[in-house]
């Protein structure tokens, strides 16, 4: 069953570019400091290179010019929340796009800082109610460009843990737009009001289907740390590791949401 539509929470289309920004000179810092041999290193996405990591975290940002560089939709007919459902989708082609900007751009400082450089140019020159034909249908670039904290914060995390002792900080704007988003998926996967979702300091959502809480300390209740719900939601972490290891606290019959992870394809 598809997940239910829920009305996305609204963002400031001003302090989520900021972030994007922001997060995108996180990495591209970290990656002007790394060795050839650190470029060589595997990551935990496949057979994926580190420097195919990069050129692929590339991508969340020249995602935008080239959608803008397609013809309009004639109409918006999805919304913010079917993105995070529909990015198995692109998967295929992901992995074979990461390996050609990898192998096609040696300097890869040079290609990240020409990907960002487009990436402004783009905004500058749109509304942020031009609809862009993504891969979940149509939405507003504004909306889109929300999509991207989660793209650069699931990879930044991807590249801190490939590279052991690299410290990339995570833009605070970014993190919780993430965070939100993939909090408000799961709300919109599993549809209810007896099980408390907490990310402090960031998130809160209801969800699963039951008797609804409605005053005093819920029945049901998960609690976690962002950073820990964005590896829960993207399937870098396991729901039963994570309870096991204690990143995760969760009490009541209907706070297990092991078959509702991970969000992202």
């Amino acid at each position: 069953m598809p997940p239910a539509r829920r009305r996305a929470r609204a963002y400031d289309p001003a302090r989520t570019r900021t972030a994007v920004l922001a997060q995108f000179a996180h990495v591209r810092a970290a990656a002007r400091g790394l060795t050839p041999e650190q470029l060589a290193l595997p990551t935990r996405l496949g057979d994926w290179t580190v420097r195919e990591l990069l050129a692929h975290i590339g991508t969340a940002l020249s995602a935008v010019p080239r959608l803008l560089d397609e013809p309009e939709p004639a109409r918006q007919d999805a919304r913010l929340l079917d993105w995070p459902f529909a990015t198995a989708a692109a998967a295929d082609t992901v992995a074979v796009t990461a390996r050609r900007l990898a192998a096609d751009h040696p300097d890869l400082d040079a290609h990240l800082a020409d990907v960002e450089r487009r990436f402004t140019d783009g905004l500058a020159a749109h509304p942020g109610t031009r609809l862009l034909a993504t891969h979940a249908g149509a939405l507003p670039l504004d909306d889109y460009v929300v999509t991207r904290t989660v793209e650069l914060v699931v990879h930044t995390d991807d590249l801190a843990a490939a590279v052991p002792g690299l410290d990339i900080p995570y833009d605070r704007q970014a993190l919780a737009a993430a965070t939100r988003l993939l909090a408000d998926a799961l709300a919109a996967r599993a549809p209810g009001g007896s099980t408390e979702v907490r990310i402090p300091p960031y998130a809160v959502v209801q969800c699963v289907e039951g008797p609804r809480h409605t005053r005093g300390t819920p029945p049901n209740v998960v609690e976690t740390d962002p950073l820990t719900w964005i590896r829960l939601a993207s399937g870098r972490l396991a729901w039963k590791d994570a309870v096991t290891g204690a990143q995760v606290r969760a009490s009541g019959e209907r706070a297990d949401l092991g078959a509702l992870l991970p969000l992202l394809g």
